[in-house]
Formats: structure tokens, C-alpha cells, sequence
């Protein structure tokens, strides 16, 4: 399974070389996410790629794909609120996590996702503003 299971391999080759082309622009931050967003939250020419683990509406992938995968949704979600910035964020298309995004006023659009063996299952993606997603 592992990569292969989400992403075909020429898929990923080019989106890998996508993001070396713009290395220079990007900022990869291993640690907290939520703090480092509250550090930066201020800012307005930061845009942040918010993809937790998929805990939320009773989920427990994210407990076994990541070391630390507990998290406090409604915090997440209240953080992200206060970013003078931009931001993305993918979350599993649970009730839960559409409640708490229109809570606090985010735009949703589901969009569809392959996982192995070809099955699909709706994602979530969250936003201020996605109306770029559905032109």
C-alpha cells in the first residue's frame, strides 16, 4: 500500500517537482501546527496548509498513521478563525467538522478522494473563500 495506495506515482513525481520549483517560498515546519499558527496569526501575507489528523466524528485513521494525532477540533478551528491570512485546511467530510466549520463561517466544498483498491470517499476542504473551487 503506503503512496500508492492515494497518489499515482507520475502524480506525485510532478507535484513533488511543482514544490521544488517554489522551495524557496515555502516554509515546512515540523512541530506544533496550532502554535505556530498562533505565532503567525497577525500576519497577512502568510497562507497556511492546515491538514490534520482525520480524528473527528468518531475517525481513527489519524491514530494510526501519526505519532501525535490527538487533537482538540474546536480549537483547531477557533485558532484558524483569528489568521489575518489565507488558509486550506482538508478535514475528513464528517458532520462534526461541517458543523464546526460553518460555526465559525468557513466555506466547504466536498470534493472526492481515491483511496486503495479505487474506492472513493468524500473529503472536506475548508476555507474562508472557495468559490475558486467551484469555477
Amino acid at each position: 500500500k503506503g503512496l500508492t495506495s492515494r497518489w499515482y506515482p507520475e502524480t506525485l513525481k510532478k507535484r513533488i517537482l511543482a514544490i521544488v520549483a517554489m522551495r524557496d517560498r515555502l516554509r515546512f515546519i515540523h512541530g506544533d501546527g496550532i502554535r505556530v499558527m498562533e505565532q503567525n496569526a497577525h500576519r497577512k501575507n502568510a497562507v497556511f496548509f492546515v491538514d490534520p489528523p482525520y480524528t473527528a466524528g468518531g475517525k481513527n485513521a489519524g491514530s494510526r498513521l501519526y505519532t501525535h494525532w490527538q487533537l482538540d477540533h474546536e480549537e483547531l478551528f477557533r485558532i484558524t478563525s483569528t489568521l489575518a491570512g489565507d488558509f486550506l485546511m482538508t478535514y475528513e467530510a464528517a458532520d462534526e467538522v461541517r458543523d464546526l466549520a460553518a460555526k465559525h463561517g468557513f466555506d466547504t466544498e466536498a470534493i472526492a478522494m481515491k483511496i486503495t483498491h479505487h474506492a472513493h470517499l468524500n473529503e472536506l476542504l475548508i476555507g474562508p473563500d472557495l468559490s475558486w473551487v467551484r469555477r
